[in-house]
């Protein structure tokens, strides 16, 4: 173990090889937990009754699905089917500005704003593999991880784990490893990295960096370079991604509220895990993905976290429920619109429904504070 930690230093939490790629379907494929999901997914009536039955198909059905499967890319290539079918089915539109600014022989570091556990990164990425750009390494918490099929599953889709659950001094560790992964899937490996803004979504529709985040990219390059030619070479480009609705946003606004009412809110077994299914599933109207410009000049990690800020609440596409929320009377919404959105509230608590109201606010406030302080 210690001879391949050197070889491979970030073994633990890249994502897998081609080489690799065979062996973590087989695993995938007898993993009976994963097959179970898969059953209740797709039999969600029959699953409890005839589960015993269904789920040698299921394994069976998967088993076919990834027998041609070699490589990273091939599976990518199985995903982007399931994609397709996906936009199809739950949004109005999928729109995408600002990429034609980018260079595809470049690798970027994309800071996203977070609003979606799962699709935040995935229409990132098809907007990239739409226009000829390779497909970008993902950055995602190990809260999400739990699970081994999870984790296999998303380091087969070039993910790479953040360790969060780092305590005492393993947490510098953690934080240089991946910095340093970082870095060298920048500039050694030519890829792109996807990362969100800060450390979990912005449930209340307000997108603001940690500045932590950024000293974090820093650290693997403040012994041998300034915080200006670090920006220069790992070439920065804030992303906003705006959905007309959020599947995920009366649970959202449910946490929220229990919060603000004092309640205690602990997260069931598996709410990550549903909020994925959800986000994927869900009505999503129409996605606005905006690429920002690439970022040179900052001296510290606050100016940084500035300007990103800056570029992903101007770029952040309004969409008619943002407008609604915010109360803006706007020409051409109609009253379909309005019916939909006022929908998203019903049955929820008058408190609950205010904070879902102001969540599709906050980014029409946001986009007008500078206005306001001119």
């Amino acid at each position: 173990m210690a001879a391949s930690s050197i070889n491979d230093p970030f073994q633990n939490i890249r994502p897998y090889y081609d080489s690799e790629v065979s062996d973590v379907l087989n695993r995938l494929i007898h993993d009976d937990e994963l097959i179970s999901v898969l059953t209740r997914y797709q039999f969600p009536q029959m699953a409890s009754l005839f589960g015993w039955l269904l789920k040698p198909a299921v394994r069976i059905f998967l088993a076919q699905k990834t027998g041609e499967i070699e490589s990273i890319q091939d599976f990518q290539l199985l995903i982007a089917g399931y994609m397709t079918k996906m936009i199809g089915r739950t949004t109005t539109r999928l729109s995408c500005s600002g990429i034609e600014n980018l260079e595809q022989d470049e690798a970027y570091l994309f800071v996203s704003n977070h609003r979606d556990i799962a699709m935040d990164p995935a229409f990132v990425n098809w907007a990239l593999y739409q226009n000829g750009f390779d497909t970008l390494r993902i950055a995602i918490g190990d809260n999400l991880l739990r699970k081994p099929y999870v984790s296999d599953l998303m380091r087969l889709n070039k993910s790479f784990i953040v360790n969060r659950s780092a305590k005492g001094r393993e947490v510098l560790t953690a934080l240089g490893q991946l910095s340093a992964y970082i870095d060298h899937s920048l500039v050694h490996d030519e890829a792109s990295v996807w990362i969100a803004q800060r450390e979990g979504r912005a449930k209340d529709g307000n997108d603001f960096t940690d500045p932590a985040i950024l000293k974090m990219f820093y650290m693997a390059h403040r012994k041998e370079r300034s915080f200006a030619e670090f920006l220069e070479r790992v070439k920065i480009v804030p992303v906003s991604i705006s959905y007309e609705y959020d599947p995920c946003d009366r649970a959202k606004a449910q946490e929220l509220d229990a919060k603000q009412q004092g309640v205690k809110y602990e997260k069931a077994q598996f709410e990550d895990i549903d909020s994925i299914v959800t986000g994927i599933t869900g009505n999503k109207g129409h996605v606005y993905v905006a690429f920002g410009d690439v970022i040179t000049g900052m001296n510290t990690p606050e100016e940084l976290a500035a300007e990103i800020d800056r570029q992903i609440i101007d770029n952040y596409y309004l969409h008619p429920s943002n407008m609604l929320a915010a109360g803006i009377d706007v020409e051409g919404i109609d009253a379909e619109q309005k019916a939909l959105f006022a929908a998203r509230t019903e049955g929820l608590s008058d408190s609950a429904a205010n904070i879902l109201r102001q969540m599709y606010a906050n980014p029409v406030l946001n986009k007008n504070k500078p206005q306001e302080a001119a």
